[in-house]
């Protein structure tokens, strides 16, 4: 008999074909189909599906008494009650190195976009505005690139910008054993140091608001800074701020607080590229992690050790 699997997340066809093939899949994607499902069949929920930003309460594990395997489809967490799982002995897994490629990638298009304005040249053109007219943008290589979170995702960056020439640096809570990289052991001072500021950092009260004010002044007039980590991690009102002052020259944003609506005070800046948190989502990467959740929890089942253990 296939274990009963609650998906707290939407999933496209393909996916939720290739997780019903495993589990008997309750689907209960928004706020009111979950509490409904978790009151109606919590008592026979083995799985949860989930992800970072929807996480998992620990009030929610409570009415899953058979609850033993919870895993995050990508690589964070941070609304997930960690510590309560695993008083529970609960199995936590994460999508770890399934869309990493795919944000890195993303990361660079929004540089690229922002720094070369290319959502203003676009409308130009399609206007007929001559070049001539235009303000001339800033080159992309040989630049200071600073990157905040040199985790998985943060070392593609890192790659990406050796292939563009750059000068490359970070900052972590620590220094990462073996990295090459200049390492900085404050985000003002790498802010300070660098023209375009990449923040590929987890989420959570650990991070909320890393990015703020003393960290956008020492990236200066010049500097730009992208967020392809988690809307808390960056300051909204010190960044409309210093947008719209000159503080900084601009910033690509795929996430933000207050998701899924962009904030108000950033809307109307054309210094700003914003994008849907679409960041981590290609066929891809959403292929690779179904597979890895799905090879997860086979090991889970079949009394083997998981894959990409939180």
């Amino acid at each position: 008999m296939k274990p009963s699997l609650l998906v707290l997340i939407p999933l496209k066809d393909a996916s939720r074909a290739s997780v019903e093939a495993v589990f008997n899949v309750v689907h209960a994607p928004d706020v009111t189909q979950r509490a409904a499902a978790i009151a109606a069949q919590g008592e026979t929920i083995r799985a949860v599906l989930t992800n970072g930003t929807t996480g998992l309460t620990a009030a929610e594990i409570d009415h899953m008494p058979q609850l033993e395997f919870v895993s995050a489809l990508g690589a964070g967490y941070e609304n997930l009650a960690v510590d309560h799982a695993r008083s529970r002995d609960i199995v936590l897994v994460n999508g770890s190195g399934t869309n990493d490629h795919c944000v890195a990638d993303h990361a660079f298009a929004l540089l690229l976009a922002v720094v070369r304005d290319v959502p203003q040249l676009d409308q130009a053109a399609r206007q007929g505005v001559s070049r001539d007219t235009l303000p001339m943008r800033p080159n992309v290589s040989g630049k200071r690139l600073g990157i905040v979170g040199l985790g998985n995702i943060g070392e593609k960056v890192a790659r990406r910008g050796a292939g563009f020439d750059m000068e490359i640096a970070y900052h972590n809570r620590k220094p990462r054993e073996g990295s090459p990289l200049r390492y900085f052991d404050s985000v003002q001072g790498l802010a300070h140091w660098c023209d375009f500021l990449v923040v590929a950092t987890p989420g959570g009260a650990g991070t909320r608001h890393l990015i703020g004010k003393a960290v956008l002044d020492a990236l200066g007039p010049d500097g730009f800074v992208v967020n392809v980590s988690r809307g808390s991690v960056v300051d909204t009102a010190a960044l409309a701020d210093a947008l719209a002052t000159g503080a900084i020259a601009g910033a690509g944003l795929d996430v933000y607080e207050g998701e899924p609506h962009p904030p108000e005070a950033l809307l109307m800046l054309r210094n700003v590229v914003l994008t849907p948190h679409v960041g981590d989502r290609s066929p891809e990467a959403i292929t690779a992690s179904v597979d890895n959740f799905l090879s997860n929890a086979r090991r889970h089942f079949a009394g083997e050790a998981v894959l990409t253990p939180i």
